[in-house]
């Protein structure tokens, strides 16, 4: 039970104000003009004002509440590291045990993991959390269990109490951390580019370190080893091997003593891609085809074309002079036997033997194929003729054979049922909208994947490999017409697109092809194949672990399975001769990029109310209470600071000056006054 006296005035404290200042105007004009009653005149006023302030005599019945201590622990992985799980554990436990023996005291343990993704350590978020539920105004003190690592201190809430910091962790503890820099998510093939490596040692390290071995492997293949040195930042040119993903590790071997080797790898996945796509298109005649094929290839910016188109063949005579011809000489020496390796594509649109390209030459396009290069032959009637080109040194390498016969009636273009699994045609839209085309070359399937038939189901775009290249043959010259809008016209451009692309050997255009896409701990594994079924995908988790995983088709020739990796790290997927790797989630986690304890992380929230940071390894600290305001930490000891919160019952109020009271003092003075006045 409490007493205290409250004022409840029966008008607005100005007025009551103006009313004392009126009065004590009067009472100072008495004493002015010396009059005796003075005094008694300014007690009545004082009796008059006190009664109209509202004096009332206040008790409240109060239950005492209560103080609140939040205890966190940190229960993120950094917190796995060394015996830290057991510091925690271990102080957490003695701590509540000593907390709960005090007299009105509540505790309120919190664990804390790791965020969310990548977050790290949520300390602070989870600190708001809890004083959101808690009434402020009871909260005592606030106790972290931690190695002080904490990754959202700049969430920290005004404390309405102090926070010690309890460290984890010890004094000789050391780590060895890889660090790389300035990693692109794409590189050019063949180019070099250049990544900053940096080893640390962090913590009490050893003395007469002075390197540290790298293990640099690309794609998971055998590691090649390196020494470097440490706390230096080192530059590495690295030139990727091939276009699409490329999956670089980076290894140092875990050391003797060190904490974790969880931060000794990194994971780089860069995409490599051409610089530029170097495409020679050879035209034997003009026609309105070969403005498609330029049109194509020209609208993509990062394909250098190369185009000629022969107008005058050697053997023509018709008198003009020379030093009159305005056309220029085909380079074909320079074009089929120098320089011929540095394209990536070459393209025969309507090309028929003319004496212009000798055998030697051709052979040597055929050289070119076995050896990586692709070729792309756009037939038009000379295919059938004695002139074909098929008549050279490169038949061995085309993949149907002309019968010599130009069907010239009107068809549309049909995808195969092989075509249909395979990505170069898959998908191309509604076929039953598609335009005509107006002639077609007759060839014998000879080898390879017929992907479109036309006029008898006969075969129209056949792919194949050799050796090492690529060799296309589409038996018509009016893919053209699509482009025109030929009896509402067709996917010409993706048509032609997605061709060469393939025959460039871009992953996403593979017919028989493994990957996964990642995202976070997840990953999308997609089998690309031409069969109708495929088999279990192996997986092979960081740790060495293996299992099946069971693909299902989603489109034809597309089989998808998800699988979660639930560790983070380098994965192996290997179906039949097929293989692939795939990092899931960073190489280093944020947890692990610093972890050696500290309090410098937490300092300015600790300081905010004075509080400290004990370090475990030396010992539990005693429990004290401080006022507000007071240093809350000393040498093994930490404050707690008593709040004195109540909870009011039940409230009831008695008026001071009941109105009798008032008017008979009043009205007394006033008449002692009067009396005194009177008798002088």
């Amino acid at each position: 039970m409490t007493g205290t006296v409250i004022f409840d005035p029966l008008i607005p404290w100005p007025v009551l104000a103006v009313i004392a200042t009126v009065a004590l105007g009067g009472i100072v004009l008495a004493l002015w003009r010396g009059l005796s009653g003075w005094a008694l005149r300014g007690l009545a006023a004082m009796v008059v004002i006190a009664a109209l302030s509202g004096p009332v005599y206040q008790i409240e019945d109060r239950a005492p509440l209560t103080d609140i201590v939040l205890m966190l622990e940190d229960e993120s992985a950094s917190q796995t590291l060394s015996d830290r799980s057991d510091q925690t554990s271990s102080a957490a436990n003695e701590l509540a045990a000593e907390i709960e023996r005090r007299d009105n005291t509540e505790l309120r343990r919190i664990r804390v993991g790791d965020g969310e993704g990548d977050a790290g350590t949520q300390v602070m978020s989870a600190l708001n959390a809890a004083l959101a539920e808690e009434p402020r105004a009871r909260i005592a003190g606030i106790l972290v269990v931690s190695d002080g690592i904490v990754h959202d201190v700049d969430q920290a809430p005004d404390l309405p109490a102090p926070m010690h910091l309890l460290q984890t962790g010890r004094e000789t503890d050391w780590d060895r951390r890889l660090i790389v820099r300035n990693a692109p998510a794409f590189a050019i093939i063949g180019e070099p580019v250049t990544l900053t490596l940096r080893v640390e040692d962090s913590g009490a390290a050893p003395a007469g370190a002075a390197t540290a071995p790298l293990e640099i492997s690309v794609d998971g293949a055998e590691p090649e080893n390196f020494n470097i040195p440490i706390g230096v930042d080192v530059e590495l040119p690295v030139t990727l091997p091939h276009g699409g993903r490329n999956v670089l590790q980076f290894t140092v071997p875990q050391a003797e003593g060190e904490l974790t080797d969880r931060n000794n790898t990194a994971l780089i996945q860069m995409n490599g891609v051409r610089d530029r796509l170097r495409v020679l298109l050879v035209s034997g005649e003009p026609h309105p085809g070969g403005r498609t094929w330029r049109n194509l290839l020209k609208s993509d910016s990062s394909v250098d074309l190369v185009h000629f188109t022969i107008l005058r063949p050697p053997e023509k005579q018709d008198g003009v002079p020379v030093d009159e011809l305005s056309l220029i000489a085909f380079p074909t020496r320079e074009l089929f036997l120098e320089k011929i390796n540095d394209f990536d594509l070459i393209i025969f649109d309507r090309y028929k033997r003319r004496g212009i390209l000798p055998a030697i030459y051709l052979d040597n396009v055929t050289n070119y194929i076995n050896d990586g290069g692709a070729v792309l032959i756009a037939a038009g009637p000379d295919f059938a003729t004695a002139d074909s080109i098929f008549r050279s040194p490169l038949a061995p390498v085309l993949p149907a054979q002309p019968s010599a016969r130009v069907i010239e009636e009107r068809f549309v273009p049909m995808v195969s049922d092989l075509g249909q699994r395979h990505p170069v045609t898959t998908d191309l839209g509604d076929a039953e909208s598609w335009g005509a085309w107006l002639r077609q070359i007759d060839v014998n399937h000879r080898r390879g994947e017929v992907l479109m038939t036309g006029v008898e189901d006969r075969p129209l775009l056949v792919l194949d490999r050799v050796g090492e290249g690529r060799v296309a043959l589409l038996a018509s010259d009016h893919a053209w017409l699509w482009s025109r809008g030929f009896e509402g016209g067709g996917p010409q451009l993706e048509l032609l697109r997605r061709l060469a692309h393939w025959m460039m050997k871009e992953p996403e255009l593979e017919e028989e092809a493994l990957w996964a896409e990642a995202t976070g701990q997840s990953m999308r594994i997609i089998r690309q194949s031409l069969s109708d079924e495929v088999g279990p995908v192996t997986v092979t988790r960081p740790n060495g672990d293996t299992l099946q995983v069971d693909l299902q088709e989603v489109s034809p020739g597309r089989f998808e399975a998800q699988y979660f990796g639930p560790e983070i790290g380098l994965y192996r997927l290997q179906e039949g001769d097929h293989s692939a790797v795939i990092g899931l989630g960073p190489a280093a986690p944020k947890e692990f990029e610093r972890t050696i304890a500290t309090d410098a992380i937490l300092d300015p929230v600790l300081a905010s109310l004075r509080g400290g940071a004990i370090r475990l390894e030396d010992g539990l600290p005693s429990i004290r209470n401080v006022r507000a305001g007071r240093p809350a930490a000393g040498r093994g000891w930490i404050g707690l600071t008593p709040r004195n919160a109540y909870e009011t019952r039940d409230v009831t109020q008695a008026g001071l000056l009941p109105p009798w009271l008032v008017l008979l003092l009043a009205g007394g003075f006033l008449l002692a006054g009067w009396l005194r006045e009177g008798r002088h």
